[in-house]
């Protein structure tokens, strides 16, 4: 399964691991499909490290699960921050995934086993991630809006064909 984001700065596709992490890949497809994330902001983006977004208050504190509540993480093993382009759920601590996410701009091993790992980007990880790179922050805050303005779903006609 995967999803382009549609940003100010250009497009992301993701791949998103659904088998792997089942949970937070159904919360994540699910906040897509209903359009929770469309208008979010990038609200925090820090060159070399990365670039988070999910919170429709746009403050970074605010987000929530399709379930109304937290969810427990899935770290697994197989999963790391290993590359650029590695999306995975942001949280305030153990088991506290709601809605916020975040992608790493390189190889961030001291992450690993700490934020559930839920896809990878598979185009878009140059031009785009490049340019969000680039935009001038203040106190990790773009001073210029990056914007995550639509999610596409990309169909997947394996899944599809195993649900009939």
């Amino acid at each position: 399964q995967s999803v382009t984001l549609h940003t100010t700065h250009g497009d992301l596709k993701i791949e998103l691991f659904c088998e792997a992490v089942p949970k937070a890949s159904e919360n994540f497809l699910a906040l897509c499909a209903s359009n929770y994330y469309d208008g979010c902001i990038f609200h925090r983006n820090i060159k070399g490290f990365m670039i988070q977004t999910g919170d429709p208050s746009g403050s970074g504190k605010g987000g929530q699960s399709i379930w109304g509540k937290p969810f427990a993480d899935e770290v697994r093993s197989t999963l790391k921050f290993n590359a650029r382009g590695v999306v995975a759920m942001a949280n305030s601590g153990v088991d506290t995934n709601k809605s916020q996410f975040f992608i790493v701009y390189s190889k961030q091993s001291h992450l690993d086993g700490k934020y559930t790992i839920f896809g990878k980007v598979i185009d878009g990880a140059d031009s785009t991630l490049d340019a969000m790179e680039r935009v001038p922050v203040v106190k990790n805050r773009p001073v210029s809006e990056i914007k995550l303005t639509h999610i596409t779903i990309h169909a997947n006609p394996i899944a599809d064909a195993q649900l009939r």
